[in-house]
């Protein structure tokens, strides 16, 4: 029902990627822009700014859904911290979770309508398969205890896959939202100290998350590395096997 173009490539961590002039183009002449938002989008915020100002229609995916604070997973409460983070307080990453994808879905039905593109009933359905996925996902932690459902991260981008599926984030190695901060030596050695406490056995890390370091802290840690792809769409394009591989990993990991 409409031409959409994709600015931002699939696999690039969105805090690192920049627009062309091309791409700057392109959102002036939108009829919609769709945006994560909560400054997810780094580098083209400014240039989303900019051009909503100029009255381009702008539909932030994150205006409808229950945003999470950052900290909330269990990690790090510490006030400083929370607003020292680019994003402010509220965490962007709510893709890993596909309830808040279904609310997101359904608003942004109603914004195609707004600007003349009728979807019909395929939002419903669109949101129905998403609410079935998520009790696909709700099967596959079952057989997880509640109790044993601990995660460490790279950075903190599983907020949401945490808060709806009862695991708890109790570690960071990148104890922010933004892949573009570092650790310090003293946040890891706290880290390794909170594995060692709360007996967690892997580090699931992701883009943008230092390889090197991970695996540094892993081996001084005795826990394995799981990677996982939070920022990437798998071959088939489609979010159901995005989201259904991540808990499959997860829990998985967690089993073995």
């Amino acid at each position: 029902a409409a031409d959409v173009v994709v600015l931002m490539p699939n696999g690039i961590d969105p805090h690192e990627w920049e627009p062309s002039a091309k791409d700057i183009e392109l959102l002036n002449q939108a009829d919609l822009i769709v945006s994560n938002g909560l400054d997810l989008e780094g580098n083209v915020m400014e240039a989303i700014e900019a051009v909503e100002k100029d009255g381009v229609a702008v539909f932030h995916a994150t205006d409808h859904i229950e945003v999470i604070e950052f900290g909330a997973g269990g990690h790090d409460d510490d006030e400083e911290a929370v607003h020292d983070d680019e994003h402010g307080s509220g965490d962007p990453h709510f893709w890993t979770s596909p309830v808040e994808m279904a609310a997101v879905v359904e608003a942004l039905g109603v914004a195609l309508a707004d600007i003349g593109i009728d979807t019909g009933d395929r939002a419903a359905m669109t949101k129905e398969e998403l609410l079935n996925i998520d009790q696909e996902i709700r099967g596959l932690v079952e057989s997880i205890p509640v109790e044993s459902r601990i995660l460490v991260t790279g950075h903190e981008s599983l907020g949401y896959f945490a808060h709806e599926y009862e695991f708890e984030v109790v570690g960071a190695v990148i104890p922010s939202l933004s892949s573009e901060a570092e650790a310090s030596a003293g946040e890891l050695a706290e880290l390794k100290a909170v594995i060692e406490a709360e007996g967690v056995t892997v580090i699931f890390t992701e883009l943008g998350t230092s390889p090197d370091v991970v695996a540094a802290l892993a081996d001084d840690a005795g826990v394995d590395v799981v990677e996982l792809s939070t920022h990437f769409l798998p071959e088939d394009g489609t979010y159901a096997s995005f989201v259904l591989d991540l808990a499959s990993t997860i829990s998985g990991a967690l089993a073995s």
